[in-house]
């Protein structure tokens, strides 16, 4: 047990570094693609890297260990790609009618958000501990998108802001729930899908390609910050449950910041190194915790964990 728990800590770290590739390369991206078909083309290169593995696994005979998803997992397999497709929208319609400071410090509501949906709606039992940690990453992500007194002003577009969280909230709860099945069946359709719906919708509202080789580089970057870390993502959901991995997937501004200092020689704030510090803390808290559901009501991890995609 102690083992499959470092793992799992292992993989949603390993999930959140590799989701922080996403932040600074999209920002050079978002210079030659409008944002709403970003979206829908990195969800895209995530569905398509998972295709092309599906395919060397196949060419290469590779014996299949994992489970497929069956129709017991259709609810939960479709309620994930709608809400991969709501939340973006909801996000979007929010930056219309408030700050985009605003926006970014009520979205980090997803943490807690996660949290409270597993605790009331999937029944997934959480620790004081937990809680507690989960609090101190929360006042992390906070004081890291925090720029202002006036990012604090609530408006109408604040809703839907917090609706876009609610919605990767319920979307993570959806994910842990399908967890014990083929990880790159679940980023697959949720890539493919997910991306299509995104770039639609793009389309609809006005936005166009200007740039080809864009439109590679994205996909790129989807299939490893989108792909790959929805991948291992999925595997620490099996091992940690969805509360417990979303508060280790919040180190990935962090490790964003780090990136961007690298890249555009950004020197992070006094207020970074205090969230770093809260986070520190509320990692530690997380990963004291100790899981409050009996051995028989835990999934089983696969055999081939260790086996790389």
């Amino acid at each position: 047990m102690e083992q499959n728990i470092r793992k799992g800590i292992a993989f949603a770290i390993l999930a959140a570094a590799l989701y922080a590739v996403n932040a600074p390369f999209s920002k050079i991206l978002l210079n030659y693609m409008p944002s709403t078909l970003m979206a829908g083309f990195l969800y895209v290169g995530a569905g398509l890297g998972m295709l092309l593995i599906a395919l060397v696994r196949r060419l290469r005979k590779t014996a299949e260990t994992e489970s497929r998803l069956t129709k017991a997992e259709l609810p939960f397999t479709i309620a994930m790609i709608l809400l991969d497709i709501a939340a973006p929208i909801c996000l979007l319609l929010g930056l219309k009618a408030t700050t985009a400071a605003n926006a970014s410090l009520l979205n980090n509501f997803e943490i807690v958000s996660t949290a409270l949906i597993a605790l009331v709606v999937f029944r997934e039992k959480i620790s004081p501990r937990l809680w507690l940690g989960i609090l101190f990453v929360t006042m992390s992500c906070a004081i890291l998108s925090f720029e202002d007194i006036s990012s604090l002003q609530f408006s109408y577009g604040s809703l839907f802001v917090l609706l876009a969280a609610v919605c990767w909230g319920f979307e993570n709860n959806c994910t842990r729930k399908i967890s014990s099945r083929d990880p790159l069946q679940i980023v697959l359709l949720k890539g493919i899908f997910s991306g299509i719906g995104s770039i639609i919708i793009g389309l609809c509202i006005g936005e166009r390609v200007t740039v080809l080789w864009s439109v590679f580089a994205v996909l790129g970057v989807g299939f490893v910050a989108y792909g790959l870390s929805i991948y291992f993502y999925v595997y620490a959901q099996r091992l940690l449950g969805a509360a417990r991995t979303s508060a280790y997937y919040a180190v990935a501004p962090f490790i964003a910041a780090l990136l961007s200092l690298i890249l555009f020689r950004e020197m992070p704030g006094g207020a970074y190194f205090t969230a770093l510090s809260l986070m520190a803390v509320g990692a530690w808290l997380s990963s004291q915790d100790k899981p409050l559901l009996p051995k028989k009501n835990q999934v089983s991890p696969p055999s081939d964990l260790n086996r790389t995609p």
